[in-house]
């Protein structure tokens, strides 16, 4: 939907233009609207977790541009001639779980009959104006953290095809269902940390490398990662080396190739895990380098699970590509 030719409106802050998270609206000098939808096909067998991951995918959107959710709205659509009712309230529930953990309120939604199920939310959020987080803000001299590590693709492949043990599938699941709440909460309490983050996104289906390609473009930078410090989920490169890859791995790394400079060999399981498309995936936050070691080090001190780390950097050169170095 980026791109797209809309009529302006002043008080429309992030609209389609540079394909940001979720659309904001000003409605008057200290509150702005934020507005997002998600929703696709389960991505794992037991449907109250497909439930959870499928919210806290929805809400990521909110934290990503800076805010907080407010309303949620389910969207589901149900095989009802193939599928035990009792499935489809399971979603549902697992959804709810994760609306209360961030602090939101569910006020209703929409439900179809379908052939495939498929579930997610619509999400209102609410930040100041001046607070709006964007993927164009990224500056030359800010540092590149993600807070959560790669491959759920490639690990949802690999319990697919009946490769991944019982520890593998729960550490995913869990994984995905972490909300992104704690890094920009921590960000919102601190008015100096906060003040250190220039650009956010999160990361999705276009995987690592073509959310860091958006973020690169629509900041006019180039983004350089030290790919030795990226994180990265257990098993994931001993699947990557078995040529466990999903599909959406080699679309994106298609169509983002133009745009990135990798010292890596062709093929390299480790390109392929950057271009691997994630299910409620980390922030990935252009900040200044003391706020974000300060950010790591609040994180730690609060026990937040998962793996994340200062991956690169940001450099005035070479608009909208990224090096892996």
């Amino acid at each position: 939907m980026c791109g797209l030719d809309l009529p302006l409106d002043p008080n429309l802050l992030v609209g389609t233009e540079t394909c940001d998270d979720a659309g904001v609206y000003r409605l008057n000098p200290t509150t702005a609207l934020i507005q997002t939808v998600d929703f696709f096909t389960p991505i794992v067998d037991d449907p109250y977790d497909f439930g959870r991951i499928a919210a806290a995918n929805a809400l990521s959107d909110v934290y990503a541009m800076g805010g907080k959710p407010l309303l949620c709205m389910n969207i589901l659509a149900c095989p009802a001639k193939t599928m035990d009712p009792s499935v489809f309230r399971r979603v549902v529930e697992g959804g709810l779980e994760k609306i209360k953990e961030a602090g939101a309120l569910l006020v209703g939604g929409h439900s179809i009959e379908d052939l495939e199920l498929k579930y997610g939310l619509s999400v209102t959020g609410l930040v100041h104006p001046e607070r709006v987080l964007r993927n164009s803000g990224a500056r030359a001299g800010d540092v590149v953290l993600l807070t959560k590590p790669l491959g759920t693709g490639i690990l949802s492949t690999a319990i697919k095809g009946g490769l991944a043990d019982t520890a593998t599938e729960k550490g995913l699941v869990e994984l995905m269902a972490t909300l992104n709440r704690l890094p920009m909460e921590i960000l919102n309490e601190d008015e100096k940390l906060r003040a250190g983050v220039h650009g956010c996104t999160d990361i999705t289906g276009f995987g690592l490398l073509g959310h860091l390609h958006e973020m690169a473009e629509a900041s006019r930078v180039s983004i350089h990662l030290d790919h030795a410090t990226l994180p990265i989920l257990p098993r994931v490169h001993e699947f990557a080396d078995m040529g466990i890859i999903p599909e959406g791995a080699y679309r994106n790394r298609d169509f983002y190739r133009p745009w990135v400079r990798s010292v890596l060999a062709e093929m390299d399981s480790l390109e392929l895990i950057a271009y691997d498309p994630q299910t409620s995936g980390g922030l990935l936050l252009a900040m200044e380098a003391e706020p974000a070691k300060l950010l790591l080090e609040a994180l730690s001190q609060r026990e937040y699970a998962p793996e994340c780390c200062i991956i690169g950097s940001v450099r005035a050169t070479d608009p909208g590509i990224v090096f892996i170095e």
